[in-house]
């Protein structure tokens, strides 16, 4: 990859609480890229309707989903690190035929972990009662996706270091054997 997309090109995915704008933006810092925040994205009526506990449909995520493909693809030559669920393979397919050199990191922790997580967060649309939904939608990384599963059970920046890690070591093939860089 690094001789066909010399710059980082990232969605950090996962469900709601798995830390996704925590280390995206930790990313993006220490890539030296911009980064969105994938919640920005949504119309005002997901918003809403995430508020009201209701978990959004296919079709509730499509106009959003279309929004994040287009800023991946105006950023295909600068880089960049954008935090989204992209919780199925459809999702994360239309991504990818915006952004080819895509790489996905999915932060993946048990259900209990990330539960406890989203129960202390403050203001935040998205309930905690809304995780299983998300669980239940989640498919998992295959192994034709470009990217890396990273745990989220350590501390924040833990989790940021293994991002960061995955990331280069794909941009960089031979990064195992280069002196860390640091976030």
């Amino acid at each position: 990859m690094a001789d066909e997309q010399a710059v980082p090109l990232v969605a950090v995915i996962g469900v709601s609480g798995s830390g996704k704008s925590t280390v995206g933006t930790a990313l993006a810092r220490a890539l030296d890229v911009p980064y969105a925040e994938g919640d920005d994205f949504h119309p005002a009526r997901n918003v809403a309707k995430m508020r009201a506990g209701v978990p959004l449909t296919d079709e509730d995520r499509l106009p959003w989903l279309h929004a994040i493909a287009d800023w991946l693809a105006g950023h295909t030559r600068t880089g960049g690190v954008v935090a989204c669920s992209a919780l199925r393979r459809g999702y994360r397919d239309l991504l990818v035929a915006a952004a080819p050199y895509l790489f996905l990191v999915h932060l993946h922790g048990s259900a209990e972990l990330i539960a406890a997580r989203m129960a202390q967060r403050q203001g935040h649309f998205m309930p905690p009662a809304l995780l299983r939904s998300q669980l239940d939608t989640l498919e998992p990384l295959q192994h034709d996706e470009q990217g890396a599963v990273v745990p989220v059970d350590g501390t924040p920046e833990d989790t940021a270091a293994l991002a960061i890690a995955a990331v280069r070591a794909h941009l960089l093939p031979d990064a195992a054997r280069r002196p860390p860089i640091g976030l």
